[in-house]
């Protein structure tokens, strides 16, 4: 057979070639958000038909003019215009302004436009590089001018980790701030003053409920809902997670490394590890795989006294009995749970108070705790005052601009320190709201479980034992072996005076006046335990309001 022309169509095809044609397409872009509302992609798109004009070239689509980051080639606009070139039949150019504008990935944007070339017949052309990329020099030369973008791309991304990494040394948080928070000096990387936000103030009583309340996740999502914030069950689970909440930060580009942040703590280091340790818990299943035991109240609540280590439980199967259990290797600090339980009693009896008490443990609770109270309601009226003075301020400024007595440079300087004064201000004085209202509540609230302190603790499920435990005594209880006793670190403040109130009214004669004096003087808090008393003011706050 002579006639070979059947056998065409198994040869390979030869790549397609240039047409001559003079039809084109615009990309343009930019690398952020930052850069989108300024003259860069107007002047490209000015450069860019230019260029067309003068090489006699008709545009007939524009693509990109917004921002992209050429990384990478994965950008929708960029797909957009390289999905409409191949569709159609009769593009022969793609115009960029340079060709890191068309790519800064190297190799890959490189093969791109090569891929272009050859089976689509399109050329890449830049106005600020003139070259001919269907020749073997300009071909050569269009890839290192690519490799050029993602070396320049790679110093620069070296450039701001380096940075970064400077401003997260010296406490300064790089990112956009958390859910909670919000910037008071917003685009001044070394200037900025992350501070707690409204939605914030909410979020802290997640951290407490979990801490002091030891609630499920699922009804803390339910209580924050309520209150108007809504957040899954994972976030709520990275909130509890995020040290950045209690002061601190830490980051995947400082390895092992936690750095005391500049920005505002939204709790406090005690209650995050608090909530952590909680959470680390129910993660560690000891000798008790339930990990709600109705048996076990005290699981966790309780801490050896010999090494400080939180106690689980377990059942001796053979005897059916529940045992608390420090779990440090070779402690060997156990008690049975009738044993412990009987102990905790021991310690609820001593805030039994009697019916005919229970009036003037009010009367002296209200005086104790006014000592402390009464500076903080004359700070806030201090605060009032200063936040009028400085919203009159404000009013002025923006009166003055308004009417042309001070320029824009001078309103723009002055503005946003007041406003940032203001800010600060109310800050300090929702610290100081709700006292004289939930104080006198509060104190009706503390005497009225004292009038049968084991109501709550023998009749209730587990969860309430758990809330009246941690209620009572936020730091939990120490069991001693040697002694066969437990102890308390701290004391709810609203509770710790009564057992000693109740002590010094049983000792008084029946019939007897009560002897003023004779009634011990409460401690003025200091800073620290100031913090205490305003978080359990505000937490009794929050029971009772729900």
């Amino acid at each position: 057979m002579s006639d070979l022309s059947q056998f065409k169509q198994f040869a390979p095809q030869a790549p397609k070639q240039f047409q001559e044609g003079n039809n084109a397409v615009i990309y343009t872009r930019v690398s952020s958000a930052d850069q989108e509302d300024n003259t860069s992609l107007a002047s490209q798109k000015r450069y860019c038909e230019k260029y067309a004009q003068k090489r006699g070239l008709n545009i007939v689509g524009y693509f990109g003019g917004t921002f992209e980051s050429a990384k990478t080639d994965d950008r929708k606009e960029f797909n957009r215009m390289l999905t409409f070139v191949k569709r159609s039949k009769n593009v022969n150019y793609v115009i960029v302004y340079s060709y890191e504008r068309f790519s800064r990935s190297g190799i890959s944007g490189a093969s791109i436009a090569d891929d272009l070339l050859k089976k689509y017949g399109v050329i890449t052309l830049a106005t600020s590089q003139e070259l001919d990329p269907t020749t073997p020099s300009g071909s050569f030369q269009q890839k290192i001018l690519f490799l050029f973008g993602q070396m320049d791309n790679e110093l620069r991304r070296d450039k701001v980790v380096t940075g970064m990494r400077e401003l997260l040394t010296k406490g300064y948080w790089v990112w956009a701030p958390p859910r909670g928070y919000k910037d008071l000096n917003k685009g001044r990387a070394t200037e900025r003053k992350l501070v707690v936000n409204e939605e914030g103030k909410i979020l802290k009583k997640a951290f407490e409920w979990k801490a002091y309340l030891q609630l499920p996740n699922v009804e803390i999502g339910r209580r924050l809902k309520r209150l108007g914030v809504e957040i899954s069950e994972k976030r709520l689970i990275n909130l509890f997670l995020n040290p950045f909440y209690c002061g601190l930060i830490t980051s995947k580009m400082l390895p092992g490394q936690v750095i005391e942040g500049r920005h505002e703590s939204l709790i406090s280091k005690e209650l995050f590890l608090a909530v952590h340790n909680i959470r680390q818990e129910k993660r560690t299943q000891g000798f008790v795989h339930d990990r709600d035991n109705e048996n076990l109240p005290l699981k966790v609540f309780t801490k050896c006294d010999k090494c400080g280590q939180t106690m689980t439980g377990y059942l001796a199967k053979k005897k059916g009995i529940y045992y608390y259990k420090c779990r440090t290797k070779g402690c060997r600090v156990n008690r049975s749970a009738k044993g412990m339980h009987e102990l905790f009693r021991n310690v609820l009896k001593t805030f039994q108070i009697g019916k005919e008490e229970v009036d003037i443990i009010k009367v002296q609770l209200e005086e104790q705790m006014s000592v402390f109270f009464k500076s903080q309601m004359e700070n806030a009226t201090s605060l009032k005052a200063k936040l009028t003075e400085t919203r009159k301020k404000l009013n002025a400024i923006e009166e003055r601009f308004v009417v042309g007595e001070i320029d824009r440079s001078l309103y723009e300087k002055f503005r946003p320190k007041y406003e940032k004064e203001c800010f600060e201000i109310e800050q300090e004085l929702n610290k100081t709201s709700g006292y004289s209202s939930n104080l006198k509540k509060v104190i009706d609230f503390a005497v009225k479980i004292c009038r049968n302190p084991f109501l709550l603790w023998d009749s209730g499920d587990l969860n309430s034992k758990k809330v009246f435990q941690n209620l009572l005594f936020p730091e939990g209880i120490y069991y001693n072996r040697e002694f066969d006793l437990v102890r308390t670190p701290r004391i709810n403040t609203f509770f710790s005076p009564i057992p000693e109130l109740a002590r010094v009214l049983n000792g008084q004669k029946k019939g007897d006046s009560i002897k003023i004096d004779k009634i011990p003087a409460w401690v003025n808090p200091t800073v620290q335990n100031s913090n205490h008393l305003i978080a359990e003011l505000k937490l009794l706050g929050d029971i009772l309001a729900l």
